[in-house]
This record gives C-alpha cells, sequence and structure tokens, in this order.
C-alpha cells in the first residue's frame, strides 16, 4: 500500500513559482510564505543554482524573493526595509521588475506621489 503524502498548498505554490522561473515566463519572483517552509525553499533553491534574497516580514512569515542573479543584485540595493515602507520610486521598480503590468504600476506610482503631497 503506497503511503500519500499531501504538499501542503504554500510549497505547491511556490514550486510553481521555480517551474515558471526556470521555464523563463518570469525574470524574478517575489513570494510571501510561512517560515516553516523556508528551510525547503533554499534548500530548493540551491540545489537549482536560483539567486535569492529573504526578507522577514514577521515572526511567522518571510518574503522570497528569487530569480536572475542581476534581479537579486539590484534587490539587494532597494529592499532595505519593510515592502510597506519602499519610496514611490522603489516601489514602482520593484513592481516593474517583477513583471506587473507597466500601466498599473503608473497609476500606483502616481497614485503613491499624491499621497504624499496631501499628507506633507
Amino acid at each position: 500500500m503506497a503511503i500519500e503524502r499531501k504538499v501542503p498548498g504554500e510549497i505547491r505554490i511556490f514550486l510553481n513559482h521555480v517551474y515558471e522561473f526556470k521555464k523563463g515566463i518570469r525574470n524574478m519572483v517575489l513570494y510571501t510564505m510561512n517560515k516553516e517552509h523556508e528551510a525547503f525553499a533554499i534548500q530548493r533553491l540551491e540545489k537549482q543554482n536560483i539567486s535569492y534574497l529573504i526578507q522577514e516580514v514577521n515572526t511567522n512569515k518571510i518574503n522570497l524573493f528569487f530569480g536572475k542573479a542581476e534581479c537579486m543584485e539590484a534587490i539587494r540595493h532597494i529592499i532595505i526595509r519593510p515592502l510597506n515602507h519602499l519610496t514611490p520610486e522603489e516601489d514602482f521598480i520593484l513592481g516593474a521588475m517583477l513583471g506587473y503590468d507597466i500601466c498599473q504600476q503608473c497609476k500606483r506610482y502616481c497614485s503613491k506621489k499624491e499621497n504624499i503631497k496631501i499628507a506633507g
């Protein structure tokens, strides 16, 4: 009798992101995941020689960035504080690097800039 193992949903999503990266669908991925899966994710990325960066979100969650080495090098200069504290320019760059719709990023950028003007 075969033992059936259920793969957690977070791991399945992570593995799908790795698959899409390896197939060239995206150059870089940002995945917020539970810390309990961090060791598995790191082992998988290192085994496949994929560059990565981990940012702690809180005691239970991490932001896992991975992708092409040149993207990770740039990210290391941008992600120096929590994502919700990025400047509008840093947020725009990150979204563009992640492959988000550029027009949506422009709207988001302008909205963030307007909020700064109003608040300041």
